[in-house]
């Protein structure tokens, strides 16, 4: 409820990404007769209002030698707006992965949508600088402009957030008396979709279920019991175990696998030459007949000397989440009318 403390950064990474997108504007000033470059600079941007820039600019000449001379770039936060037609239904939770173990897992609450204006604004003393800068912006922006942002620090949670430009204005002013320095300055007004998250849970995660029983019983004294045990079954390797490689050549009709060294690999295993997955049938000396294509994967050619690896429990192990499996199962049947305890782990 309202009261627990967090801060996730949102703001903060919305103004500090949006700012980055102004950071690398140029203007050049040319020769008018040659029409090569006499100088190129690098257009300033900072957070705040134009008009505090331009202010005291005029009230302080000698900073024209300084920081704040012109051109330069500004910008500012001006509305924040919920945003109703990105809504999802408020008890939706989603699965939330941590960086520093791909093993731990947080539900949390569906993010909340807000659109965050801003208003990027740039001044200069003559038209041309104006529109060097304009004509850097503007081709980036149809009207949308995306950036990928790791929205929370820690966790796998990466977002697109738009940046659309919504309206623009300009206008042509003197500070001071008549005849003293010109200051053009326009404004392009923006809007964010962005989200809000809630707390973060920091003492509740989870892990990945990997496996799963089920023990069948009847109701009656007997001593008989049926257990059915489902593990996942990787699809592909993860520890690039490099069991052995390929002495012939195979195409994509071919069963028959010709290996340096079969002594490892065991009927019935899953095995991976490139990006294709293989069930082993049989093996006779270095000869191993296979099923191609596993788990959907595509049937390629396949060289002397490609790498072969075996997907076994490590791999099983190894599975991340978000991450294609396929399953195992196994049967058992027990007489010893003995029960499985959950909190011991074991039959009792």
């Amino acid at each position: 409820m309202i009261g627990n403390y967090f801060y996730n950064e949102t703001i903060r990474k919305t103004v500090i990404a949006f700012g980055t997108l102004f950071n690398n504007i140029y203007i050049k000033k040319t020769d008018d007769a040659t029409g090569n470059t006499l100088k190129t600079i690098k257009v300033p941007i900072a957070y705040g209002p134009m008009q505090k820039f331009l202010a005291r600019i005029e009230q302080q000449p000698d900073l024209e030698k300084n920081n704040f001379t012109l051109p330069r770039l500004s910008f500012e936060i001006t509305s924040y707006a919920y945003d109703s037609s990105r809504k999802a239904a408020p008890i939706t939770k989603f699965i939330l992965k941590e960086n520093s173990n791909q093993s731990k897992i947080k539900k949390v609450f569906m993010p909340v949508p807000y659109d965050i204006g801003f208003r990027l604004s740039f001044a200069a003393k003559l038209q041309d600088d104006v529109l060097q800068i304009l004509e850097q912006i503007l081709p980036f922006f149809q009207p949308h402009y995306s950036v990928t942002m790791n929205v929370l620090q820690g966790h796998e949670e990466k977002r697109d957030i738009p940046f659309t430009l919504t309206d623009i204005s300009f206008k042509d002013e003197y500070e001071g008396d008549f005849g003293e320095r010109r200051a053009i300055t326009y404004e392009l007004d923006f809007l964010a979709k962005t989200y809000f998250y809630n707390e973060i849970p920091t003492d509740e995660s989870g892990g990945i279920i990997k496996r799963v029983q089920i023990d069948y019983a009847t109701n009656i004294k007997a001593p008989r019991e049926v257990r059915y045990v489902i593990t996942p079954q990787a699809t592909k390797d993860y520890n690039n175990d490099n069991t052995t490689s390929l002495s012939e050549n195979i195409n994509a009709n071919q069963t028959l696998l010709k290996v340096v060294n079969a002594a490892s690999i065991e009927k019935f295993e899953y095995i991976r030459v490139n990006q294709e997955t293989m069930r082993v049938e049989s093996i006779d000396g270095n000869n191993v007949i296979v099923d191609r294509g596993a788990f959907g994967t595509t049937i390629q050619e396949h060289f002397t000397g490609d790498q072969l690896d075996l997907i076994n429990a490590a791999d099983n192990a190894a599975i991340e989440i978000g991450d294609d499996f396929g399953f195992d199962s196994d049967i058992s049947f027990f007489q010893d009318s003995k029960e499985f305890s959950p909190s011991q782990g074991t039959d009792i």
